[in-house]
C-alpha cells in the first residue's frame, strides 16, 4: 500500500475520528490507538491497536512497532516521559514533546503561561491533599473553581462557593483525574462576559488563527459552540499575542484550542490543548477547512493559506443520560429536516453514560442567534434508545 506518511494516532475519540479523516484524504496512513476496542477513529483508520497509553512499555512498544512518521496525541492520558525518548531518537512528536508533557498537566502549562510567559491569568493555587484543598481555596477566595490537574471534557471540575464544599469538591476532583497525579488546580472563579476558543494554527508558513469560537458550558464540559464569536477588536488583539506567545514558546506545528475569559476588555487566559479542540467542531461547517483539515495540513507541512468563516455557524451536542452498551438512535429524519443547513454527526461510541457526548448537531444561519438555535433543535431531535 502506497501512503504519503504514517501517523500513530494516541487516543481515538470523536476528535480523534475526524482528524483521521482529514489526515487520510492527505493520503496518511492512520493507526488509532486507545485504551478499547472500537473506538471512534479506529472505525476510520487503516489499523487499530488497544493497550494502555499510561503504561511506559507498551507505548513505546507501539512505537516501536508501527514506527510511524509523527507521533500524534489526541488525549491527555499519556506517558509523555515516552514521547520526548522517542523525540530525541527521530520520531516527530506533535507538536512537540515538550508541549505535549506541558499541556497534558494544567498545572504546568498554567506555569508556563503565568510564570515564563507574563500572561494574565486567574489567581490560583495547587493542592495534593484536603489541607493543602483548604488553604488554596483560602488564597484564591469564594467562589472558585477546584479541576484535576490531568482530566478533559469537564470531568472532576466542580465550583466551591462555601467553606463547607471544599471536601466534596476535592474528593470529585481526585475521584475523575486522569493519570496517576494525585493533584488540583484551585483557581479564583472569573466572573466573565464570555469565554472563547481561538483555534491557532503554528504553520510553516507562520501562525494563523481561525476567528473566535463562543461556547457554553455545563458540568465544566462544553455544551454548544458558536463561530464567529462577537469580539472587540482589542480584545482580539490581546487574544491573539497571547495565543501566539504561548504557541511559540511550545513549538512544532499543528493546530492549538487556546481558551481565554472575556470580561470587557480584558482577556484572561485560561487553558491550551495542542489538538483540535471539542469546541471547534463547529468548524466543520463554518470554514472551508475545519480545524482537522488545518491540524492535517500543519502537521504535514502543506499550505495553510488564510482562515475565515464563510457563515455563521454553531454546533450542539447529543448526550446520552445511562450507562448501556445495547442502544440505537432515533430522530435523524427529524433533525436533518430543521433546515437544509443542519448536519448530524455520530461519534460511533460503542458504548453510553451519564452526560457522555454521543454525537453533535451543526448549523450555519443568518447570524449567530439563528445557527444556535437550528443547532439545538437539530440535537433536541436525536433520541437515544436503549434495549
Amino acid at each position: 500500500m502506497s501512503f504519503t506518511v504514517k501517523i500513530l494516532l494516541l487516543g481515538s475519540g470523536e476528535l480523534g475520528r475526524e482528524f483521521t479523516i482529514s489526515a487520510k484524504r492527505l493520503g496518511a496512513y492512520v493507526v488509532a490507538c486507545d485504551s478499547y476496542a472500537g473506538a471512534p477513529a479506529m472505525q476510520m483508520a487503516d489499523e487499530a491497536d488497544v493497550f494502555s497509553m499510561l503504561d511506559a512499555d507498551l507505548l513505546r512498544a507501539a512505537i516501536a512497532r508501527h514506527r510511524p512518521d509523527f507521533v500524534v496525541p489526541e488525549v491527555e492520558a499519556i506517558r509523555t516521559e515516552v514521547l520526548a525518548q522517542v523525540e530525541a531518537e527521530g520520531v516527530v512528536v506533535v507538536p512537540s514533546a515538550r508541549a505535549t508533557e506541558l499541556t497534558m498537566n494544567r498545572d504546568r502549562i498554567r506555569d508556563v503561561a503565568a510564570n515564563d510567559l507574563g500572561l494574565v491569568t486567574s489567581r490560583y493555587r495547587y493542592a495534593e491533599s484536603l489541607e493543602e484543598a483548604r488553604e488554596a481555596v483560602a488564597y484564591t477566595g469564594v467562589p472558585c473553581v477546584v479541576k484535576p490537574v490531568m482530566s478533559s471534557s469537564g470531568k472532576g471540575q466542580s465550583t466551591v462557593r462555601a467553606a463547607d464544599e471544599i471536601e466534596r469538591a476535592w474528593t470529585y476532583a481526585v475521584d475523575n483525574m486522569r493519570g496517576d497525579r494525585r493533584r488540583v488546580i484551585v483557581e479564583q472563579f472569573i466572573d466573565f462576559d464570555y469565554e472563547i476558543t481561538l483555534l491557532t494554527v503554528r504553520t510553516r508558513e507562520g501562525v494563523r488563527f481561525c476567528p473566535p469560537i463562543g461556547h457554553r458550558q455545563e458540568r465544566g464540559d462544553y455544551r454548544e459552540s458558536w463561530q464567529p464569536a462577537a469580539m472587540s477588536p482589542a480584545a482580539l488583539a490581546a487574544a491573539q499575542d497571547m495565543a501566539r506567545k504561548v504557541v511559540d514558546d511550545l513549538g512544532g506545528y499543528g493546530l492549538f484550542g487556546v481558551e481565554f475569559f472575556v470580561k470587557g476588555e480584558d482577556v484572561i487566559f485560561s487553558e491550551l490543548s495542542p489538538r483540535p479542540h471539542d469546541t471547534g467542531m463547529v468548524t466543520l461547517v463554518s470554514q472551508r477547512l475545519s480545524e482537522f483539515d488545518l491540524h492535517a495540513r500543519a502537521i504535514l507541512g502543506l499550505p495553510v493559506g488564510e482562515i475565515a468563516v464563510e457563515q455563521a455557524a454553531a454546533s450542539a451536542v447529543i448526550l446520552a443520560d445511562r450507562d448501556a452498551t445495547a442502544f440505537r438512535y432515533a430522530g435523524l429524519a427529524e433533525a436533518l429536516s430543521v433546515a437544509p443547513d443542519v448536519d448530524v454527526r455520530l461519534f460511533g461510541k460503542p458504548a453510553t453514560r451519564p452526560f457522555r457526548r454521543m454525537g453533535v448537531a451543526l448549523a450555519r444561519g443568518a447570524d449567530e442567534g439563528q445557527a444556535r438555535d437550528l443547532a439545538r433543535r437539530a440535537a433536541g431531535s436525536v433520541r437515544i434508545e436503549y434495549d
